[in-house]
Parts: structure tokens; C-alpha cells; sequence
């Protein structure tokens, strides 16, 4: 009998080991998953794999002609890039600058320095307008990126884009780029002792607007009072809301404008900070949320719109 329970138990214990063995084999098939989410849909990756090549590689059906680009781009362009791609304010200038690349300060346009068309195409659907970006349709992309090439002289007032002639656009300064064989350009990036990302808080930058206090005369000798005077909330504003709201793009109150602010800071600082985290669409102008960015707390829109509200009063 000794014997027997013997075996048994031998028998159990190799059935135990062999069941930890198998679980130890699916836990380190899974460790390069994280155990949650999901596998992206095919159509979930083509809303993402958007980007267009410089042989054209991407690009979707359709045309757009130089005639209806001129009428889009006035509706959704000219507002910050000029009825003739001069550029309003301090919005990129889309057109001219022929000749000026060698100058202290060239003149970088898409006629004058961009390679490529698809570079114009790609960023056009992606990320124009700014108030409403990915809203173009293929064909009124193919139309505003050909009304923005004949602002360039690039091609003629009859012309129509489309993804079969695309690849026909040759830019002018595309034989001055060249692939850089330089050594150190590839070198393996570090990734040791890195600082920690949490540690780290954007409190300025140009994000498209450059601002020019320090060529005022006395920036010298009123730095110190100014830097005193710089809070987070005016951080924010420069970084992410003075690009609109210093020209009234979209319909936005300009900052400092009492008279377009005041039926605004009527209804109320709640109600205003709550339009500028979730985004507002009406008669008075369109705002995305937080500004289209994102990766702002609701606390850093809060003082934003405060910032705002201080010099429009």
C-alpha cells in the first residue's frame, strides 16, 4: 500500500510541475504585452498612416484645380497666410523669396526652400486650418496645394493637381538638398540617465508666434521687471492662445480688446474657462479645445483665460 501511495503522489507532483511549467511558458510568451488595450483595426492604422511621400506614395484619389484652390484658400487661409501668401502678422509666408536663401535673412517660402510637393499636400490635410485641422476633403486639399504653387509660379492659372500628375511637380530648391553623409549624423541616440519627464514644464515658446520684446529699446534695463511680472497663466497664453488671439483668427476676441471681451467676461470667468477646455462652436467665432493643445491641463487653460480676462478688462 506504501508503495502505491507512493506513486500516486509522485504522479501528482510531476502534474503540478508540469502545470507550472506551462504557466511559466504563456507568462513569458506575454511579456512583451502589457495586458491591456487592444490590437489596432486596419482601419484604425489607415486613420494614422496619412503621411505622403516625395514620389507621391500615399496620396488618395482625387484633383483640385488652381481656380477652386483660389476661393479656399481665401476662405480658409488667407486669414493667416495673406490674400497673396504674404503672411499676416507673424504667420508663415507661403510664397515669394526667390533668390534670398544665400541672405543673412533668406526668405523661406514653399516656392523658395521646400523640396518637395508632398511635403505642402501632407501638411495642408493634416494640420490646416488651424482652427480645424484634418477637415479638408482629398480634392480641396489637391485644390488649395495648387493655388499655393501657382502663388509660387510654379504652375500656371489652368492648372489641375491630381494624384496621376503629382509626381510632374518639381520644386525649385529641390537639387539643393542632399542626403548629409556626415558620420556623427549616425550615431545611436542615449537613452541613459535621462531626465525625468514629469521634472520637466514648458513655461514658453515661440509655438509659431516669435515675439520681439527683446529688440525693444530698454529691453536691457527692464528685463529683470518683466521676467518679475511673467506669470504661468502668460506663459500659457504665448504659448498656446496668442497665436489667434493676437489677430483674431476664427473669430477669437483679440487680447487687450475691451469692447470684443466685454459680453464675454459677462457670462462669466466659469463659463469661459469651461468654452476654452472643451472647445466652442457658434456665431461669435470657433475655438478647439484648449486651444488645439492638448497636452495642457485644465488648470493651465484656467489661468490662460484669466491672463486674458486681467488685460481685456
Amino acid at each position: 500500500m506504501y508503495n502505491s501511495v507512493k506513486k500516486k503522489f509522485k504522479t501528482l507532483v510531476l502534474a503540478v510541475a508540469a502545470q507550472g511549467l506551462l504557466t511559466s511558458t504563456v507568462a513569458f510568451a506575454d511579456e512583451s504585452k502589457y495586458g491591456f488595450g487592444r490590437t489596432a483595426t486596419q482601419e484604425e492604422i489607415a486613420g494614422w498612416d496619412i503621411d505622403i511621400r516625395p514620389d507621391g506614395q500615399g496620396l488618395p484619389a482625387g484633383s483640385g484645380s488652381v481656380a477652386d484652390g483660389e476661393g479656399l484658400y481665401e476662405a480658409k487661409c488667407a486669414s493667416c497666410h495673406g490674400l497673396f501668401g504674404e503672411g499676416e502678422g507673424r504667420w508663415p509666408v507661403l510664397a515669394g523669396g526667390e533668390g534670398t536663401l544665400a541672405h543673412e535673412r533668406p526668405e523661406k517660402t514653399v516656392g523658395s526652400y521646400w523640396p518637395y510637393a508632398s511635403t505642402l499636400w501632407d501638411y495642408t490635410r493634416r494640420a490646416m486650418p488651424f482652427t480645424a485641422p484634418q477637415s479638408l476633403t482629398a480634392d480641396e486639399t489637391y485644390a488649395i496645394t495648387a493655388y499655393v504653387l501657382y502663388l509660387n509660379e510654379i504652375v500656371d492659372e489652368e492648372f489641375v493637381l491630381s494624384k496621376e500628375n503629382f509626381s510632374t511637380i518639381k520644386m525649385p530648391n529641390e537639387p539643393n538638398f542632399f542626403e548629409d553623409d556626415r558620420p556623427d549624423v549616425k550615431n545611436t541616440t542615449c537613452m541613459k540617465d535621462c531626465k525625468d519627464p514629469a521634472s520637466i514644464k514648458v513655461v514658453s515658446t515661440i509655438a509659431g508666434v516669435t515675439p520681439l520684446e527683446h529688440l525693444e529699446e530698454g529691453a536691457a534695463e527692464t528685463a529683470a521687471e518683466a521676467a518679475s511680472e511673467t506669470t504661468h497663466g502668460k506663459a500659457i497664453y504665448n504659448q498656446s492662445c496668442a497665436v489667434c488671439h493676437d489677430h483674431g483668427v476664427a473669430g477669437s476676441p483679440k487680447t487687450g480688446d475691451a469692447d470684443a471681451w466685454g459680453d464675454r467676461i459677462a457670462t462669466g470667468t466659469e463659463m469661459l474657462v469651461k468654452r476654452a477646455i472643451t472647445g466652442y462652436v457658434g456665431d461669435e467665432g470657433v475655438m478647439p479645445p484648449k486651444g488645439g493643445n492638448m497636452s495642457l491641463s485644465d488648470e493651465d487653460v484656467a489661468e490662460a483665460v484669466h491672463y486674458m480676462i486681467e488685460k481685456s478688462q
